[in-house]
């Protein structure tokens, strides 16, 4: 059965970096947690690191954080479905915004329970996701400052998630000036000013930041340690918190290319073959315990660089180790480095086992 593992030690290496980062700079930041896909395992080391903040866009998965300590601050981080609005307030204490109807119905529900929640109004600037545009900014903060129950902590945008667009110095500086319109128009203080998630980390550390800008999300950075600008791992973290580890079930030596009449595969693929390959050509292969049930093979690599991923299957992965200086065996496992993506897919998947290192 093929696993994923967290490495323990790399994990908190890579926290204790992050967070010597932020705090230096007098910077609030939270976990965003979604890729582990509320695996309570895995959500127990990150409690364990001392987090007091973990952002989520799955309600089930914050309230099994809530679940685990009650005192950790819970954040919803896309705009609440209607249908999921006695949850949301039942279980993120803080969620983000675009539209005054749900704010409404947010405020109503808390009501209901007591509760005061807290929101963060997003703004759209250019990546084109979810967010108030920003010319209706003031007119919409003024309709929600005073509905009940309902307390505005701050406001902030997301980059880089849906357009590629990039959280550049100037766009941190406009979102500053959002704060200072709303600021002065409604004489009020707004707590935070939350800036993006793990791609704005080159910005920090380049110190090229808005002063502010006070509040991040990070997730990828957490668990891979990428600079998203660059796609190098930042200078001083981990780039293997997760491993996956899969068993060779099958070693044969077989022909390059298939033979026989070439029709669509059961993945919806069909052979394409190239014109300069001889056919008469064969290579060891291996087959490994893990399909396209559970990953995508563009976003695993091995960590034997002499190991060539030819396809997959729903429940099958066909390498090629002819060129491998291991002598692998039946039984043997094969390691990968993941992209995020990938872990994505390997911890939403129910057959992949989940262990700690």
């Amino acid at each position: 059965m093929a696993f994923i593992k967290l490495y323990r030690n790399k994990l908190e290496e890579n926290f204790q970096f992050l967070d010597t980062i932020f705090k230096s700079r007098n910077i609030q930041w939270g976990v965003v947690s979604k890729l582990l896909c509320g695996n309570e395992i895995y959500l127990k080391e990150i409690i364990a690191l001392g987090v007091r903040e973990i952002h989520d866009s799955r309600i089930s998965n914050l309230r099994k954080i809530k679940s685990l300590d009650p005192s950790v601050q819970t954040v919803y981080i896309k705009p609440p479905a209607k249908r999921s609005i006695e949850d949301i307030v039942r279980y993120a204490d803080v969620s983000f915004n675009t539209e005054i109807y749900t704010i409404e119905m947010l405020s109503k529900e808390a009501q209901k329970q007591n509760k005061v929640h807290q929101i963060i109004i997003m703004i759209e600037m250019g990546d084109l996701r979810e967010g108030v545009m920003g010319e209706e900014l003031i007119e919409f903060y003024g309709a929600i400052l005073k509905l009940p129950n309902i307390e505005i902590l701050g406001i902030g945008t997301n980059l880089n998630c849906l357009s590629g667009i990039m959280p550049t110095q100037d766009k941190l500086i406009q979102l500053s000036l959002y704060k200072q319109l709303i600021e002065a128009k409604f004489n009020i203080h707004i707590p935070w000013v939350s800036g993006g998630t793990s791609v704005a980390i080159p910005l920090i550390l380049k110190n090229a930041r808005p002063m502010a800008v006070n509040h991040f999300r990070i997730g990828e950075a957490l668990f891979f340690g990428k600079d998203l600008f660059s796609g190098d791992t930042i200078q001083g973290m981990h780039n293997d918190v997760f491993k996956l580890y899969t068993e060779i079930i099958e070693i044969t030596e077989k022909p390059d290319a298939p033979i026989g009449e070439l029709g669509e595969s059961g993945v919806g693929s069909t052979y394409a073959p190239d014109e300069s390959e001889d056919l008469g050509e064969t290579s060891l292969r291996a087959i490994l315990d893990i399909g396209l049930l559970d990953m995508q093979p563009q976003y695993i690599e091995a960590d034997d660089l002499d190991i060539t991923i030819i396809d997959a299957s729903s429940d099958m992965l066909v390498v090629d180790i002819s060129n491998s200086k291991k002598n692998y065996k039946i039984g043997d496992l094969i390691s990968f480095k993941i992209k995020y993506m990938g872990a994505l897919y390997l911890l939403s998947s129910d057959y992949i086992e989940k262990t700690i290192g």
